[in-house]
C-alpha cells in the first residue's frame, strides 16, 4: 500500500513557476512508476507527465511540453514537478498517482494510488 501527498500548490501569475512534490510512504515507491494528473473546472482529469521508476524515462502531455519537467529522488520517496511559463489553462487541481508497471502512463485508470491534489491557481 502507497500513501501519496501532494503540497505546493498555490496561486501563481501567468508566466511565473511552480514546483510541486509527491511525497510517498509504505512499500516500493521506488519500484514504482508516478504519474501527475491535474483537473481543471469543468473539465476531465488529464495526464501531465510520468516518470519511470529510476527515473531514466519520462512521458509528458502534449499541453506543458517543453515547459514542465518531472523528476524523482527515490532516497526522499518524492516526485517533483516543476512548472515554468504556467498558463491560465494550467490551473486546476493536480494529483499524483502511482502504479507498480509501467504501463499505460498516460491513462489515470492504469494506476493503483492516488493522493488528495493540490490545487494550482493561474492569475491571467
Amino acid at each position: 500500500q502507497l500513501q501519496l501527498v501532494e503540497s505546493g500548490g498555490g496561486l501563481v501569475q501567468a508566466g511565473g513557476s511552480l514546483s510541486l512534490s509527491c511525497a510517498a510512504s509504505g512499500r516500493d515507491f521506488s519500484c514504482s512508476t508516478v504519474g501527475w494528473f491535474r483537473q481543471g473546472p469543468g473539465k476531465e482529469r488529464e495526464f501531465v507527465a510520468a516518470i519511470s521508476w529510476t527515473g531514466a524515462r519520462t512521458y509528458y502531455g502534449d499541453a506543458v511540453k517543453g515547459r514542465f519537467t518531472i523528476s524523482r529522488d527515490n532516497a526522499r520517496n518524492t516526485v517533483y514537478l516543476l512548472m515554468t511559463n504556467l498558463k491560465p489553462e494550467d490551473m486546476g487541481v493536480y494529483y499524483c498517482a502511482a502504479q507498480r508497471i509501467e504501463y499505460r502512463v498516460t491513462m489515470s485508470t492504469a494506476y493503483d494510488y492516488w493522493g488528495q491534489g493540490t490545487q494550482v491557481t493561474v492569475s491571467s
